[in-house]
């Protein structure tokens, strides 16, 4: 793609840069930037800005949160024993989408995956391991998505809790092999939490 203006050009660049926006979406985007007023796109570059700078983990979850505890965490009609162990802050919104899902979540910020030199030191497992050696919980549900990636995840903070008196179930496989969390429709999601099962009847 041929530009006229290096100041497209660098625009396109940057918005090609993010994750699924191929060159030509990007040029649309920067197009629809412009014929905006600039106290709009103020605007628009200020939330950005400030979410970088000002976005928390949050300290029990793992979420990204705007203050210490998220939202979630705080919510006393929710029995924290049962913790659903997801990807990223994605599947929290996929499973609260389904309503179906009135406890807690941590948030490990990836899954194992030695291709791309993510090991489990990178994600937030040794917080979950010490959250449930210091809280009462009853329960963790492995809710990853169902790719080799995930299995692994799985697996691995499965082998670490074994011994554990803390029952370990998965969700049910009415979902596809290879599919992830976010993109699942939220019926079906929903009956996997709900239907879900013990992770070693699993395999």
């Amino acid at each position: 793609m041929e530009f006229s203006s290096k100041l497209v050009e660098q625009a396109v660049d940057q918005m090609n840069s993010l994750p699924g926006i191929g060159r030509k979406t990007a040029f649309r985007l920067v197009m629809s930037l412009l014929k905006r007023e600039e106290k709009a796109i103020a605007k628009f570059v200020n939330a950005i800005l400030t979410l970088k700078k000002e976005i928390k983990q949050c300290t029990n979850c793992c979420n990204l949160s705007d203050t210490e505890l998220c939202a979630i965490c705080m919510d006393k009609n929710r029995d924290s024993s049962i913790v659903c162990v997801v990807e990223d802050m994605q599947d929290v919104i996929a499973i609260e989408n389904t309503k179906q899902f009135q406890h807690h979540y941590h948030v490990l910020g990836g899954v194992i995956s030695p291709m791309n030199g993510i090991s489990p030191q990178d994600l937030t497992i040794a917080s979950l391991l010490e959250r449930i050696q210091t809280k009462d919980i009853k329960e963790v549900i492995l809710a990853l998505s169902t790719t080799m990636e995930g299995d692994t995840t799985n697996y691995y903070i499965y082998k670490k809790l074994k011994d554990s008196n803390v029952k370990i179930t998965t969700i049910a496989r009415g979902i596809s092999i290879g599919d992830e969390i976010e993109y699942i429709d939220e019926v079906t999601l929903g009956r996997s939490i709900r239907n879900r099962i013990l992770f070693e009847l699993s395999h």
